[in-house]
C-alpha cells in the first residue's frame, strides 16, 4: 500500500489509514458546491481524508469547517491532514456517528456536504490477510448503504442545515429519484443537478445535487432547478474542457 501523499495545488493528503482513497467523486462535488453565498460554517458528513473539508477551506473563507467520521483510523488521518494544511485554524474533525453528532449539536451550518456510501454489501470481495480484514472491514463501513441509509442522512441534514442553508452530495445516478422523493419528506428540494459521464457515449454514472428548503410547494418550483451534464473524457486521459475549468484549482497537471 502506497504510503504517497495525494498532492494538490495548495495542500496534500496522506490517505494511507482510510479505507477510501481520492477519487474522481470527492474532487468533483469539493469543486462544483456552491460557495456563492458565502458560508459562515460548513459541515462535512463522513470526512474520511478530509478531501471535502480541505477543497472547501482553499475555496471558502468559511470561519467555521467542522467534520464527522466515525471510523478510528481515517478519523486520526483526517486530524493529520487538517493540522497539515494551511487551514488548520479553521478545521476541527469529530470522532462520531451521525447520529450523536445530531443530538449533541445544537448549531445549524450554512452548507452541509457529503460524498455518501452507495456500494452494497453484495459486491465485498474476500480479505487475504488480517490487515486486509481490518481495510476491508473499514471500507464495507465507508462504503455499503447500511453504515449511512439515504433516509437517516437526509433526516440529520434538516435537523443541521441552517433555514437559508445548502446541502450538496454525490450519488449513483440510478439514486437520484429516490433521494430526491426522500428529501420533499423533510421540504429539502433540489435547486442543482450536475449528471456526470465518463465519456461521451457512456451513460450517466454519477449525479451532484444541490438541495435547500423549499418554501413554498415544491410544484412551483420546478422551472428553477438547473441540470446540467459534465463529460470527464473525450477519450483516455484526454480531458474535457468542463472537466478541467472545474478542477483546475486543485490537480496539479490540469
Amino acid at each position: 500500500m502506497s504510503k504517497n501523499p495525494f498532492i494538490f495545488k495548495q495542500f496534500s493528503v496522506n490517505q494511507e489509514q482510510c479505507a477510501m482513497k481520492i477519487g474522481t467523486d470527492g474532487v468533483l462535488l469539493g469543486a462544483w458546491t456552491s460557495i456563492k453565498e458565502q458560508p459562515f460554517s460548513i459541515l462535512d458528513i463522513g470526512a474520511g481524508t478530509g478531501i471535502l473539508s480541505l477543497m472547501l477551506a482553499q475555496r471558502s473563507h468559511a470561519e467555521i469547517i467542522d467534520a464527522i467520521e466515525i471510523d478510528d483510523r481515517a478519523y486520526e488521518q483526517c486530524v493529520d491532514n487538517f493540522e497539515r494544511s494551511p487551514w488548520g485554524d479553521r478545521l476541527f474533525c469529530y470522532h462520531a456517528a451521525l447520529e450523536e453528532f445530531v443530538d449533541e449539536i445544537d448549531d445549524t451550518y450554512d452548507l452541509i456536504i457529503c460524498n455518501p456510501p452507495f456500494f452494497s454489501p453484495s459486491l465485498a470481495s474476500p480479505a487475504s490477510s488480517e490487515e486486509d480484514t481490518l481495510m476491508s472491514n473499514a471500507r464495507k463501513t465507508a462504503r455499503f448503504y447500511d453504515a449511512m441509509p439515504f433516509g437517516h442522512l437526509i433526516e440529520s441534514v434538516s435537523k443541521l442545515l441552517s433555514e437559508n442553508g445548502i446541502f450538496s452530495v454525490i450519488i449513483p445516478f440510478k439514486e437520484e429519484k429516490t433521494l430526491i422523493d426522500l428529501a420533499s419528506n423533510f421540504k429539502l428540494t433540489p435547486k442543482r443537478i450536475l449528471h456526470i459521464k465518463g465519456t461521451p457515449s457512456s451513460k450517466i454514472k454519477r449525479s451532484l445535487i444541490e438541495f435547500s428548503f423549499c418554501a413554498v410547494p415544491s410544484n412551483t418550483q420546478e422551472s428553477d432547478l438547473k441540470v446540467n451534464c459534465l463529460i470527464i473524457e473525450t477519450s483516455r486521459h484526454l480531458y474535457t474542457k468542463d472537466y478541467i475549468n472545474l478542477t483546475k484549482d486543485f490537480y496539479l497537471k490540469m
